[in-house]
């Protein structure tokens, strides 16, 4: 009978290692950073996520998935644009989405940050570049009375989330498949942009349009950030339906029509509003902060939908669109429509982060008895705070000391990861994940007291 137990775990284990060798490696590189540069071994390429000083750890999202690293403060070294006063310092001030190369070394499945380079503006000469105002004034005299032609360099993916005014999508990855869509005389002023200072996709389109025998190119340098936040941008229905429906990722619709027309048809979703009421409309609206989506509609995609988003461009909201055509572009390409009474108050919850639950959820756990979870609470702060007071029936392992101490936590049970404000928590949620636990982890803030009361934010 043990002959027969040692036999089935022999073959138990070579199955394990067998199924990891099958599995498909992770890319080391978003994919937006492969159209311009390769990815060493023992290099990682993608968007600043978030630092965690507490435990020395940063976490790099690449695509859909996010890497955890530790780091030194005492060995690693920052790259940065600017020079820091400390290493630490240069670490947190890189901001949250920012293009960045991590070389790393890893023992025990454990990778640690060398270096840390953060994407410096791409350099072009001054008669190489087009500022903000210039686009601006190009954009309202439109191209034909401007003479200009206007490239968005991004992938399809982006320009379908909002685009500049009068641009038409050449993405760099696929600019040789696209050439046709460049205007036929060669002196024609031609303007590419992407994501800005720091994107190289619209300097490589301005390389290749130049070896192509165009002699008046220009990039605007500042992209689509900078445009964001002085005005509003624009999507086709069809971008609309691909980007943000066929996704499931919210937005705000703000319909401005009178209201007495808007109810014979109107978008799913969509929020009445008085173009001469715009400002109250405001007071309840959602958060500037959350950076919610929103696209405005009138009939056509006219004067009063560009009115309402530049007000509320101008109230700081980013990623204001106006759509193009209209309603009757919506009606005409047949996607669905709804009657009746529209919603007065606009509201916006942010797609949650993956692994994440929800505040009510968790107290729901968190006040059941802890022989009846059947759920680990797994409070990953460090003993300092949790001497303040732990979740009854919690089981406190610190961040830091996590893949240590794995055999302590059970594997056959779910497991919720919580700390202080939920960064180190999602932190321990994507270790734990990449070790085969089923696992969640809390992201908000949380305050717990001797008795095992706490309070969330």
């Amino acid at each position: 009978m043990k002959l027969l137990n040692l036999t089935a775990l022999i073959l138990a284990a070579a199955g394990s290692a067998l199924a990891a060798a099958d599995a498909p490696a992770k890319p080391p590189a978003a994919k937006i950073c492969t159209t311009c540069h390769t990815t060493d071994a023992n290099q990682l390429r993608g968007n600043f996520d978030s630092l965690i000083s507490l435990s020395n750890s940063l976490q790099l999202r690449i695509d859909e998935r996010t890497e955890v690293l530790r780091y030194d403060k005492a060995t690693v070294k920052v790259i940065t644009p600017e020079p820091a006063a400390s290493t630490e310092a240069a670490l947190k001030g890189i901001a949250k989405g920012h293009e960045v190369r991590i070389e790393y070394t890893e023992k025990d499945g454990v990778k640690t940050a060398t270096l840390v380079a953060v994407k410096p503006p791409v350099k072009l000469a001054a008669h190489e570049t087009s500022s903000l105002e210039e686009i601006q004034k190009l954009v309202a005299m439109g191209p034909e009375k401007g003479n200009y032609f206007l490239f968005d360099s991004r992938p399809a993916p982006r320009f379908m989330e909002g685009a500049i005014p009068t641009a038409v999508n050449l993405p760099f990855p696929a600019f040789d498949k696209n050439i046709a869509k460049l205007p036929a005389d060669k002196a024609a002023l031609v303007i590419f942009y992407c994501s800005g200072k720091t994107c190289n996709m619209s300097p490589g389109s301005l390389a290749k349009a130049r070896k192509l025998g165009y002699t008046n190119v220009k990039v605007f340098i500042d992209g689509m950030p900078a445009w964001s936040k002085k005005a509003a941008g624009v999507l086709s229905p069809a971008s609309l339906k691909a980007a943000f429906q066929d996704t499931q990722t919210p937005l705000v619709i703000l319909d401005a029509r009178p209201a007495a027309e808007a109810t014979k048809g109107f978008m799913k979703g969509a929020v009445t509003v008085d173009p001469a009421k715009v400002a109250e409309l405001l007071k309840a609206f959602p958060s500037a902060k959350l950076k919610p989506p929103v696209v405005v509609v009138d009939e056509t995609g006219g004067a009063t939908a560009k009115a309402v988003a530049a007000e509320l461009v101008k109230a700081g909201y980013v990623g204001v669109n106006v759509l193009t055509g209209g309603f009757k572009a919506w009606q005409a390409a047949a996607l669905p429509v709804e009657t009746g009474a529209l919603a007065t108050q606009a509201t916006f919850v942010p797609k949650p982060r993956p692994g994440s639950i929800s505040a009510a959820e968790f107290t729901k756990l968190a006040e059941t008895a802890p022989a009846a979870r059947g759920v680990v609470i797994l409070d990953v702060r460090n003993l300092d705070e949790t001497k303040n007071g732990t979740l009854k029936g919690a089981l406190v392992i610190p961040e830091p000391q996590l893949v240590g101490r794995l055999a302590e936590l059970p594997k056959d049970k779910p497991v919720v990861c919580h700390c202080s404000t939920g960064t180190r928590a999602e932190l321990a949620y994507h270790l734990l994940k990449e070790k085969g636990y089923n696992v969640r982890f809390l992201p908000n803030e949380i305050t717990v007291i001797d008795t095992g009361e706490f309070t969330l934010d």
